[in-house]
């Protein structure tokens, strides 16, 4: 009867702990959710190639910056 009497008590301390695991795991789901959902749909998607400009294409982009970094300049310039 003792035997019985333990392992009674073992069952119910199991089930309380699994009751305790499942709401300290619902918790944990509750404030990292968004961050869950963003580490899963990166983590299935397919690594994307990579992308390479040429050289003409570089030096495209670059001169449209200087423009754009001399007009900004040319207009902070104070009038005197």
């Amino acid at each position: 009867m003792a035997i019985e009497n333990i392992l009674a008590q073992i069952d119910s301390e199991i089930a309380r702990l699994s009751q305790a695991r499942k709401l300290l795991a619902s918790i944990g789901t509750i404030t990292t959710k968004a961050g869950s959902k963003a580490k899963k749909a990166t983590a299935n998607a397919k690594p994307r190639k990579k992308r390479v400009l040429s050289a003409e294409a570089r030096k495209k982009i670059a001169d449209a910056q200087r423009k754009r970094w001399a007009a900004q300049k040319a207009k902070a310039k104070p009038k005197v």
